[in-house]
C-alpha cells in the first residue's frame, strides 16, 4: 500500500507505517496548490494530511486513491463533497489532541484574566504599569461556559473545575441527565450561557450548522470585561461582531483560529481584531504538542493497520447515515459462487439500485446471509425469480 504524507508526520508514525509494508512517501512542503501534481505523481492508496487543504483539483486529479486521514479532528480542509463522489474515503483522528487543545484553551483564560501578554509586551518595551495590570478577576468561583460537548470540552471542563470554577454547557445534544452526569450546568440556549458566564469557550466543529453559531446576537448578551476564548475554528465566529465587543464591552479574548487563516506553517497575516488589545493570539497551534502528534500519528497508523488487515476503515466521516433505500432483502444461501450474481443480475434487470449491503457466513463457511438494501420496492413476480435458484435457501422481502 502506498502512502503519501503531504505534511510533516511522527517519525515513529512513519516507522510503524514501514514495518507494516507501506511505501511511505513524505513530501511535507506539499500545499493544495502542487497537491494535485503529486497526487499524479506517486498515485497513493492513502493520502495523509494535517494542515494541507484537499481542494477539487487534487481529488480529480487522484488515481488509486481510496483514503484520505486528516491526522487531526476537524476535517474542514477536505473537500467532503468531492471525495464521497469519487468513492474517497475520509477518516479523522478524533479526542487524540483533546487535552492539548484544552490545555491552550485554558491558558488563554489565565492570560486573559491577568493580561500576560499585553504585561509581557509593556515590560518588554522597559514600560511598568504595575497599577493597570494588578485588576484581574480571578478565576475561583466564577463559571466558565463551554459551547459544545466533545473530548475537548470535557478536558476544559475537567481543568476549569480544578480551579474551582462552576461549569456551565450549552450543546443542542445535551440533556439534564447529561449535564447532570457530567457534574455541570446546562444552559437552555446559547443567550442563556452568554449571560451566565464569566468566561466562555467554544469547542465545535465547523459545519455549515455552526458558521457563525456565535454572533452579535451572542456577544450581545455577555457580561462586559467577560473572556472569550475560541480554539476550534474561525468560522464559528463573527469576528465583526467580536471586535465590536472586546471595543465597546471589553472583553477580553483568547483565539487560537481566525477566518481565512494561511494553510501553511508559515505566511504573512493580518487580524484585526489580533492586534488589539486584552487579546492573546496563537497561530492555530492547539493541537501541536509532542504529546498529542504523537497520539495522532499512532491513530493514523491504527486507521490504516484495520484497513489492511480487515477492510474496515475506523473514524470515516463521509459515509451516509441513512440512505434512501426502503425495501431490504434478506437472503439465506448456500456459499457457493454466482448465487448472489444472479440476485444482483435480476435486480439490475429491473433497474432496482443496491444502495447498501453486507453478507454474514455462518460457522462451517456452508451458508451465508445476505440483507440487500435495494432503492425500490421488490414485487412478487422479482421474489418470486430471486428464489427460482437451487441455492436459495430462503428469501424474505422487507417492503416499507
Amino acid at each position: 500500500m502506498k502512502v503519501l504524507l503531504a505534511d510533516k508526520f511522527e517519525a515513529a508514525g512513519v516507522e510503524k507505517l514501514k514495518s507494516l509494508g507501506c511505501d511511505v512517501i513524505s513530501e511535507p512542503d506539499l500545499s493544495a496548490e502542487t497537491l494535485a501534481d503529486g497526487l499524479v505523481k506517486h498515485d497513493p492508496d492513502v493520502l495523509i494530511v494535517r494542515s494541507t487543504k484537499v481542494q477539487k483539483p487534487a481529488l480529480e486529479a487522484a488515481k488509486t486513491l481510496s483514503l484520505i486521514i486528516r491526522a487531526g479532528a476537524g476535517y474542514d480542509t477536505i473537500d467532503i463533497a468531492t471525495a464521497s463522489a469519487r468513492g474517497i474515503f475520509v477518516a479523522n483522528c478524533p479526542g487524540k489532541n483533546a487535552i492539548a487543545v484544552a490545555e491552550l484553551a485554558f491558558g488563554f483564560v489565565l492570560s486573559c484574566d491577568r493580561r500576560i501578554m499585553d504585561a509581557t509586551r509593556d515590560i518588554r518595551a522597559g514600560k511598568w504599569k504595575k497599577g493597570l495590570y494588578s485588576k484581574a478577576q480571578g478565576l475561583f468561583g466564577r463559571t466558565m461556559g463551554v459551547v459544545g460537548r466533545g473530548q475537548i470540552a470535557q478536558a476544559l471542563i475537567d481543568r476549569a473545575k480544578g480551579f474551582g470554577m462552576d461549569v456551565v454547557v450549552w450543546s443542542r445534544s445535551l440533556s439534564e441527565t447529561d449535564a447532570e452526569a457530567m457534574g455541570v450546568s446546562r444552559a437552555a440556549s446559547l443567550l442563556d450561557l452568554a449571560k451566565a458566564s464569566d468566561v466562555v469557550s467554544i469547542h465545535v466543529a465547523a459545519t455549515a450548522e455552526t458558521k457563525n453559531i456565535i454572533d452579535g446576537k451572542f456577544f450581545d448578551a455577555m457580561k462586559k470585561g467577560a473572556i472569550f476564548v475560541n480554539t476550534s475554528r474561525g468560522s464559528v465566529v463573527d469576528y465583526d461582531a467580536l471586535k465590536k465587543a472586546i471595543q465597546e464591552k471589553g472583553i477580553r479574548a483568547g483565539l487560537d483560529v481566525f477566518p481565512g487563516e494561511p494553510a501553511g506553517s508559515e505566511a504573512d497575516f493580518v487580524s484585526e481584531v489580533a492586534n488589539l488589545d486584552c487579546v492573546a493570539s496563537a497561530p492555530h497551534v492547539g493541537a501541536s504538542t509532542e504529546q498529542a502528534q504523537m497520539a495522532i500519528a499512532m491513530e493514523t497508523v491504527r486507521i490504516i493497520e484495520c484497513m489492511m488487515k480487515t477492510g474496515e476503515i475506523p473514524n470515516v466521516v463521509n459515509l451516509c447515515a441513512e440512505t434512501s433505500a426502503r425495501t431490504i432483502l434478506e437472503i439465506r444461501h448456500e456459499n457457493k459462487p454466482g448465487v448472489l450474481a444472479h440476485v444482483f443480475n435480476l435486480l439490475s434487470q429491473s433497474s432496482i439500485n443496491v444502495e447498501q449491503m453486507e453478507n454474514l457466513i455462518y460457522s462451517g463457511e456452508a451458508a451465508a446471509c445476505a440483507r440487500i438494501h435495494c432503492s425500490t420496492g421488490i414485487d412478487a413476480a422479482l421474489a418470486g425469480k430471486i428464489r427460482d435458484k437451487a441455492e436459495i435457501i430462503s428469501l424474505v422481502v422487507k417492503n416499507p
